[in-house]
């Protein structure tokens, strides 16, 4: 597999992120609740369910910087192992990043994030001609 099948398989996991908290909505307001416009007078999600709808707003937002260096790579033809190596570590730091943050371990889910970020620059540095 290459980078970009890394990164599609990194955008398919994130569009899947949204279930576990609407699930849990569904639960507390019924269906019929959940397809409402959210209200600040409902009642609150579980927290695990919050969690999760954090960590999902969190993989979005890194996303948002990953992909389009991942992209910038494989356009100017700099992507190579390290840019496969960076989405592939990418791609295990958000599933850990989710998993513990709706699990709510504080110590591993900041750790997971450091490894995304870690990814994040490395692709950005072979871009830049700091790394190859």
């Amino acid at each position: 597999m290459t980078d970009l099948h890394w990164l599609a398989a990194t955008c398919l996991m994130v569009a899947f992120f949204w279930l576990p908290y609407v699930l849990n909505r569904m639960g507390v307001l019924g269906i019929l609740g959940a397809m409402g416009n959210p209200d600040p007078n409902d009642k609150p999600l579980s927290k695990w369910a919050a969690r999760a709808r954090a960590a999902h707003n969190n993989a979005t937002e890194n996303l948002a910087l990953f992909a389009p260096l991942i992209l910038i790579a494989n356009a100017l033809a700099l992507s190579g192992t390290m840019t496969l190596l960076m989405a592939q570590l990418f791609f295990a730091a958000r599933l850990v990043h989710f998993v513990v943050y709706t699990a709510g371990i504080p110590v591993a889910r900041t750790l997971a994030f450091a490894a995304g970020w870690i990814a994040t620059l490395g692709v950005a540095g072979v871009i830049l001609g700091f790394l190859s």
